[in-house]
């Protein structure tokens, strides 16, 4: 790998952005990755491989990032490819149905207990917006119960106090979602069950779902607090309402499964993408048998996708779950990241910079605060200004951090000791520039 750089061109990135600029809305096809947030050229990857990326200029770089979570194996793992390609050479979709999705679906089954059915997707965003037209479709109710700073998606009814990118432009939510798209949207502050308790007092009959990231993940890693998922938990069922876990994200990163084995609360649905696909587009929505047969063709919920279950995809997920499950693979990315916690903390407290890790499982995030981040109020009242600097200090050292405050970073079961070094190496000089 090549050694970290003062300062790293990026020519070929800036002409590579350019380019992209002309044709590219913001030059990018999602917006964190335009750096806005952060400032600079977005580097553009040739390559990756194991815990390392490699840019348009030659630059290498750890990777943190590991396409926003799926990458839990690292980058181009073997077992993944070759069953990536083998699918391939017989076919890459057929729009008809493939003994991989029953197997994915299988596994899936077999892992998570609140689970007996599943529908893939092809996206986080389709499954989640699915996962609501399920539930207010078997409640008879319209409401849904929100986190102020977790998304879920791009759905317009959804887009109401979203985190992540939407928080990283300064917009509260998007120019095109209408009043009464997000009229039936209740936004409540993660962690505040208080407020929750309150809001079902008065309006419990007319709420058909919480929907919930049970780690936030898109406004930094924010874990719930004790007793606040099984609150949630008593609460829905107390009202008759449905609880739904977004673990999109944390399927896979906080648990060696899922959060809710974690915690030990069960969702009514539970919504997964990212690991499940192995770095391929992929989805689901799942939940008890009852449940899950409203959706058509089975009952009258209307769902339906081109992609879903598409034979590349439910192979190289299998492949990802067959060698994520073996012995050791995920704890040696959650030990990583438990090191990597450990010397960021050191590392700011040599340096007198006030510093807050927050971390779950391969899940991680340096709040650049002195106070811990219990929702997004809190994430807003860090320095995001202190967090540029340092991710332009990383990215010259040869790391690449999410180019966003609020973001989470990931581990993978490729990060070893080499990253560990340079991690070390880079975090050391971060606040002598």
């Amino acid at each position: 790998m090549s050694a970290p750089a003062a300062t790293r061109t990026t020519v070929r990135s800036e002409a590579a952005f350019a380019a992209a600029l002309r044709v590219l809305p913001g030059g990018v096809s999602s917006p964190v990755r335009a750096f806005r947030s952060v400032g600079g050229t977005p580097r553009f990857i040739a390559a990756g491989r194991g815990a390392w990326l490699t840019d348009v200029d030659g630059h290498d770089f750890v990777d943190l990032v590991l396409s926003w979570g799926p990458l839990i194996l690292g980058h181009a793992h073997p077992d993944v490819i070759a069953a990536i390609t083998a699918t391939a050479a017989r076919g890459t979709t057929f729009g008809a149905p493939t003994e991989l999705e029953t197997a994915l679906a299988e596994r899936i089954v077999a892992l998570i207990p609140s689970v007996e059915m599943v529908r893939f997707t092809s996206s986080g965003t389709e499954a989640v917006m699915s996962a609501v037209r399920l539930a207010r479709a078997a409640t008879g109710r319209n409401g849904i119960v929100k986190f102020d700073g977790c998304y879920h998606g791009h759905a317009d009814a959804l887009l109401a106090g979203a985190g992540s990118g939407v928080a990283t432009l300064g917009l509260p939510d998007s120019p095109g979602v209408t009043a009464a798209t997000v009229a039936d949207t209740i936004v409540v502050a993660f962690n505040d069950l208080a407020a929750l308790e309150q809001l079902f007092a008065a309006r419990g009959e007319s709420i058909a779902a919480v929907l919930i990231e049970p780690v936030a993940g898109n406004m930094g890693v924010v874990p719930p607090e004790p007793g606040f998922l099984d609150g949630l938990r008593s609460l829905t069922r107390r009202h008759g309402a449905l609880l739904v876990f977004d673990e999109v994200m944390t399927g896979f990163r906080v648990h060696p499964v899922a959060a809710q084995l974690l915690y030990g609360v069960a969702p009514d649905i539970t919504v997964l993408g990212k690991v499940i696909g192995g770095g391929l587009p992929a989805a689901a929505y799942a939940g008890p048998r009852q449940l899950m047969e409203r959706i058509a063709p089975a009952g009258p919920v209307y769902q339906a996708g081109t992609l879903s279950g598409n034979p590349l995809a439910m192979s190289a997920g299998l492949a990802t779950l067959d060698a994520l499950t073996q012995p050791g693979v995920w704890e040696s990315a959650a030990l990583w990241a438990a090191r990597a916690d450990e010397m960021f903390a050191h590392h700011a407290a040599r340096a007198g910079v006030p510093l807050r890790v927050q971390r779950v499982g391969t899940m991680l995030t340096p709040f650049f605060s002195d106070a811990p981040v219990r929702n997004y109020a809190d994430a807003r009242r860090t320095d995001r200004d202190a967090y540029a600097r340092f991710f332009h200090a990383m990215l010259d050292a040869g790391i690449y951090l999410p180019p966003s405050a609020f973001e989470a970073m990931f581990t993978s079961a490729a990060h070893g000791d080499a990253e560990l070094a340079r991690l070390d190496e880079a975090l050391a000089g971060a606040w002598r520039r």
